[in-house]
């Protein structure tokens, strides 16, 4: 829908919102609150720091002028929803305010109540007695609805959320928004689409090569055409800015890019570009960069900071035991922190990363060294942004950034409310072309693509709420078909245009003397016998005799067709083969168009049909599918391992572990090892029943594995034991050093694999029979612990 005018007079809840601000709101921000005034749902795409919570905000504050209104505040992180939830309660006070993340519960009956979004999907499924009074659902970072591991639980929510309560989606500015907003409008009704493009604050974007930033455009603050500068620079003479050269200017170490951070530190600092934000895809890379700061002796903060800095430190970190703080890193970290700098990445500890992020809004902090999952949502704005490479390892392989990554990047830097604009900084390195960063920086295309697909707990829930036609129906309503009905529109509108090509071109190829089609399909069978003839390869000399015959005989057929003698054979075999390439194409269409056609639907019958197989759905005397007493046992199991848990809970494969060695097992189920990781051997493994039951989980994931090849589904990898020994040390009471070394990874990744544990643990103590309840919790509380164990909120 077009986003509305907002109202001459403005409504008695707007004026209040607004005469609490000190600025005033921006045009898409005004649209944004009129929409909510007039009852509809709304979707705002807009640049990182445009200000699109303030549209959230409103949506909170009109339910709070209302007796009982509630509002559920969604964010795709915990990281994400805890920053919400202390900023909510400054605001509307402790009693007003909750928090939901799994393993943080915190006022749940609160009027606003922060939680991750697969909170919010299951507690749709479980028909919650949080729900009543819902009005708003705030949907922030939308755009995560791409993400192919978790994207789906978004439409979910999207599709089941009941009709009366009004969506809040916040998204990034995407290129397909209005689709989207089509989408959701189609799925929820009346909803507005308001899409921003302008950043509040302008960037300014530079290129470090030979020692100088230039501006990487002619004409600074536009992206029309790349500086003729800048290009001869890189033509003649171009090199890494502050490079790992000798006193000759020779390239050191075989021509390897090295910055030497503290120089462009040091020039951004001359030119009042701090504080800044360096993205460095690599954690290692990013406590490495920290090092080099320190060692250099840089000091960016004066002795009243320094001072504020350790204080707020040490009051924040002070739950840590002195034994821990050691094998943490923690005094080299706050060294570094007092001088102005810091790395941001996954694998710190948490509270770390949350000291990190407020330093750095109280402006505190002067340089943050971070991976990319900073740009996704975090409120940590800089005057600048540094990329010291265009490049990232995706898993696989080293990928040049999309125009979308280099957007929400760079969408760190400008301060609104402190800067006049903000910077982006592209160090040189050999290899860059002036024109591929130009292209890179100019485009603005982030399609948000669906990655919804039915899964087992998703279909028996469906099933046992709306029966399965009626969920085949929900499923077409999903994103992903939406996106793909619109595809086969286009498909479809392509054939038709096609196949009135293919008639003119038949038109074209007829012969008078007989039938050129048949002429040309000769003429083509034997012009790729022949080809493949001259290809050198092993064949049988049957074959090859077999092939030769085949040849002889068609080039016999093709002298006796009365085709053959015709003037005018050359300009038909031309429009022939035209006929024949476009009608390749047009098949290859159609058969496109009937895979993509009810898609999600006919995954979710392969998957209703696996769960018959194994009795968590029956038919009824109408043939309707209905859950069994394990399918409901199923229905409350979330995560990539629903079937494979439910599986070994019914068949008892766990009831001999203790709480230990049950957390180690579940930790074989949601660890995913690198490619790298070694598999441990039986005799590194716990002790005891574990090793039995791990053999017998193992053997139900095999068969698991093959009923869904067999069904045409998305296998899983098997069971991984590489982290099996430290989760079973650590909840053993094992040392926080020797559990580390064991499991071969940082603090963090550590910390985020245990709560992972927790939660899954924490639903099997809902489900499963009172001894495994027992025994779950008890596992909760073995890892609940140290590191583990130290609220962030």
């Amino acid at each position: 829908m077009t986003a509305p005018v907002p109202a001459s007079q403005p409504t008695d809840t707007y004026s209040a919102f607004t005469a609490d601000l000190d600025f005033s709101l921006d045009e898409f921000q005004q649209q944004a609150c009129a929409a909510i005034d007039a009852d509809h749902s709304v979707l705002v795409a807009a640049p990182t720091g445009a200000g699109k919570t303030v549209v959230a905000e409103y949506a909170i504050h009109t339910a709070m002028r209302e007796a009982n209104a509630k509002v559920f505040y969604t964010a795709p992180m915990k990281a994400l929803s805890n920053q919400k939830f202390i900023e909510l309660t400054e605001r509307y006070g402790a009693d007003a305010v909750g928090l939901l993340t799994g393993d943080t519960n915190i006022n749940p009956r609160a009027r606003i109540v922060v939680m991750t979004t697969e909170v919010l999907r299951n507690m749709l499924y479980a028909d919650s007695d949080l729900l009543p009074n819902l009005a708003f659902v705030v949907l922030d970072e939308v755009h995560y609805l791409a993400d192919r591991f978790r994207g789906a639980v978004w439409e979910e929510v999207i599709i089941h959320l009941p009709e009366r309560v009004r969506l809040v989606a916040l998204s990034a500015t995407v290129s397909n928004a209005e689709e989207f907003g089509d989408w959701i409008q189609t799925v929820r009704g009346d909803t507005e689409v308001i899409v921003s493009e302008d950043r509040p604050v302008p960037l300014e974007q530079h290129v470090l090569i030979q020692g100088d930033l230039v501006e990487l455009f002619a004409d600074a603050g536009t992206s029309d055409s790349v500086n003729p500068e800048l290009v001869r620079l890189a033509k003649y003479g171009g090199r890494a800015p502050v490079s790992n050269r000798d006193r000759r200017g020779r390239q050191r170490g075989g021509g390897v890019h090295r910055v030497r951070r503290e120089e462009v530190v040091r020039l951004l600092e001359s030119h009042q570009l701090l504080p800044a934000i360096f993205f460095i895809f690599s954690r290692a890379g990013c406590d490495g960069a920290v090092e080099q700061v320190v060692r250099s002796g840089l000091r960016l903060t004066d002795r009243d900071e320094r001072t504020q800095i350790r204080e707020f430190a040490e009051e924040r970190c002070r739950s840590i035991p002195d034994r821990d703080r050691a094998i943490l890193g923690y005094w080299s970290w706050l060294e570094a922190l007092q001088r102005g700098v810091a790395a941001h990445h996954a694998g710190m500890l948490p509270i770390f990363k949350e000291v990190v992020e407020e330093l750095f809004r109280r402006r505190l902090l002067r340089v943050v060294f971070a991976t990319e999952t900073l740009s996704l949502g975090i409120n940590m704005p800089a005057r600048t942004v540094v990329l010291e490479k265009l490049q990232k390892f995706n898993g696989e392989s080293r990928v040049q950034i999309t125009p979308g990554e280099y957007t929400q990047l760079t969408g760190r830097a400008g301060r609104r409310g402190i800067d006049v604009e903000g910077h982006s900084v592209i160090c040189w390195h050999d290899g860059l072309e002036p024109g591929t960063v130009g292209s890179l920086a100019s485009k603005r295309s982030y399609p948000l693509k669906s990655s919804f697909r039915p899964t087992y707990n998703m279909a028996v829930n469906l099933i046992a709420q709306f029966g399965r036609q009626r969920t085949r129906d929900i499923l077409e309503s999903s994103f992903a078909q939406f996106q793909a009905d619109r595809a086969v529109l286009a498909m479809a509108r392509t054939v038709r245009e096609q196949e009135a090509s293919l008639a003119g071109y038949a038109e074209s190829m007829e012969c008078e003397r007989g039938d050129f089609s048949d002429y040309a399909g000769v003429r083509r069978e034997l012009t790729d016998l022949e080809r493949k003839s001259n290809q050198v390869g092993s064949m049988s000399r049957a074959k090859r005799d077999k092939r030769q015959k085949r040849i002889a005989e068609l080039h016999r057929r093709m002298r006796q067709h009365p085709c053959h003698g015709c003037p005018d054979r050359e300009s038909h075999a031309r429009w022939a083969e035209r006929w024949w390439r476009l009608k390749r194409e047009t098949d290859q269409l159609r058969r496109r168009i009937s895979s993509r056609t009810s898609a999600v639907a006919a995954v979710f019958d392969r998957v209703t049909d696996v769960l018959a197989s194994l009795d968590y759905v029956r038919s009824d005397a109408d043939g309707e599918p209905q859950l069994t007493d394990d399918g409901h046992v199923l229905s409350r199991v979330y995560g990539e391992r629903d079937l494979l848990v439910s599986e070994c809970l019914r068949n008892g494969l766990w009831d001999d572990l203790d709480g230990a060695s049950l957390a180690a097992m579940v930790s074989c189920l949601l660890f995913e090892p690198k490619r790298d990781s070694a598999e441990y051997a039986q005799q590194y493994l716990p002790r005891g029943p574990f090793r039995r039951a791990l053999t017998e989980t193992v053997n139900v994931w095999s068969v698991l594995d093959d009923l869904e090849e067999r069904h045409r589904l998305s296998r899983s990898e098997p069971p991984s034991t590489a982290l099996a020994p430290a989760v079973h040390l650590w909840a053993r009471g094992a040392d926080l050093d020797r559990v580390l070394i064991e499991a071969d990874m940082a603090a963090g990744d550590f910390v985020r694999w245990c709560r992972q544990i927790i939660d899954l643990l924490d639903q099997i103590s809902g489900i499963a029979s009172p001894t495994m309840s027992k025994t779950a919790r008890a596992g909760i509380e073995a890892i609940r612990r140290g590191i583990v164990g130290y609220a962030s909120v």
